[in-house]
């Protein structure tokens, strides 16, 4: 285990007061040469994304990433591939003077962080794949997003199918699988197929489990550490923790320090009621 300090912090959406009061809540700040990691969606939904922004920039190579669907989507208008819809509230950021640097450094955020026994991933990790082959395929995503067709990539891989991963899928349906499983998924059958339309806790119904309860996952050397689903919350397991703690919803915003799993949480303001837990 490093000598320094890794505060993993949930989803943001754009809350940059109560992402402020967490890294200056004392027991945060008394670790002088503590690392960031944060669990995806960054932006949208909360009040001030762009500040957001700024404020994980600001932290230089103490900060590590991981794009979540929230992220994902202002590349994708950025781009001009999507319209913004009704609830998205980044204009902020694509109206920024340096608004072209900001979606640069956003693009090359990683989708999978692997360190330390740990996977950061903003929603989850498919049951047939292994740390390794986890790492090597979010690696193909990252690759397709800082190459000069990026625009392209974002135009093609929205979509719920195919639903499930294999090997003899062509590229944009790869990409495609790949970054639905670690932005988008929630629930899956047991075959481990994902199901996209269930946002809420998991409740046992309709045959689906939460996609870390699937059987025969390979993946079990590993923590995952994950964001995505406020309808869960705050859930910790020697195999999966989840720190999305409903920040943009008027909840709570959570910080997890690894390695001894110190929790630390503020109380965040009611926005607005975002439309779609997604």
């Amino acid at each position: 285990m490093t000598t320094d300090p890794i505060w993993i912090i949930g989803d943001l959406q754009g809350c940059n007061t109560p992402l402020h009061q967490l890294l200056h809540h004392p027991d945060i700040a008394q670790d002088r040469n503590a690392r960031f990691w944060f669990a995806g969606d960054l932006v949208n939904r909360g009040p001030d994304s762009l500040q957001t922004l700024r404020t994980i920039m600001a932290l230089g190579e103490r900060a590590t990433c991981v794009l979540g669907n929230h992220d994902i989507h202002l590349l994708a208008v950025a781009a001009g591939m999507k319209k913004p819809g009704k609830s998205d509230t980044f204009h902020d950021v694509l109206a920024a003077p340096d608004s072209a640097g900001i979606i640069d450094w956003l693009r090359h955020r990683p989708l999978l962080h692997r360190e330390h026994h740990h996977i950061l991933v903003h929603a989850g990790i498919l049951a047939p794949w292994s740390a390794d082959k986890a790492e090597a395929l979010a690696r193909e995503v990252e690759h397709a997003l800082r190459g000069p067709r990026w625009k392209t990539v974002l135009e093609r891989i929205y979509g719920n199918e195919p639903d499930h991963w294999s090997e003899q899928l062509d590229e944009v349906k790869r990409l495609r699988v790949i970054v639905n499983s670690m932005t988008r998924m929630r629930m899956c059958r047991l075959d481990g197929s994902m199901e996209f339309s269930h946002k809420d806790a998991p409740d046992g119904r309709d045959g689906l489990v939460p996609w870390f309860d699937v059987p025969g996952r390979v993946l079990d050397d590993h923590t995952v550490v994950f964001g995505h689903w406020s309808t869960l919350g705050l859930m910790i397991r020697p195999d999966a923790i989840c720190l999305d703690t409903g920040c943009v919803w008027g909840r709570q915003l959570t910080a997890l320090r690894m390695h001894d799993h110190r929790l630390v949480q503020v109380t965040c303001p009611a926005f607005r009621q975002p439309k779609a837990a997604e």
